[in-house]
């Protein structure tokens, strides 16, 4: 059984019932899945548009992640079943989905702990950087060193 069954950077819209369909599995008896999308402010500042950069490495990053919670569910004896994890790259617009996870696991409590983990470690470890256009014409990189 393939764990890891769908990860990747696109440039085009992202599709829920995609990451969804990819993490059925018969075994599990909760899927836990994590939608993010652009808003329309940040820290109390109008925003217009963003676009998402990534590193060449990010992808590779992005499964190394993935495996390593897997890893880690596993090694607690109460393993996830499967996991996925796409994220949008290139200019998107207010209510676009950027980032989809998705973790099924045979339990609720394993399912929802671990899509927490994909999504905080993506965002915490993965080299994609957002360019923020505000309202007032001021611009932002968000995640860039």
């Amino acid at each position: 059984m393939e764990t890891i069954t769908l990860v990747g950077l696109r440039e085009s819209p992202l599709s829920v019932d995609e990451v969804l369909s990819s993490v059925g599995d018969p075994e599990a008896g909760g899927t836990a899945f994590f939608l993010g999308t652009v808003r329309d402010h940040d820290h109390g500042r109008g925003v217009r548009n963003l676009t998402y950069e990534a590193h060449p490495r990010a992808e590779r990053d992005m499964r190394g992640v993935l495996e390593r919670v897997v890893a880690d569910f596993a090694d607690t004896g109460r393993p996830v079943r499967k996991v996925a994890a796409l994220h949008r790259v290139g200019p998107l617009a207010i209510g676009d989905t950027a980032v989809v996870v998705a973790a099924a696991a045979a339990h609720r409590e394993e399912a929802f702990s671990a899509c927490r983990r994909l999504i905080d470690d993506i965002k915490d470890e993965v080299p994609i950087w957002k360019h923020q256009e505000f309202a007032d014409g001021e611009t932002e990189w968000v995640g860039a060193c």
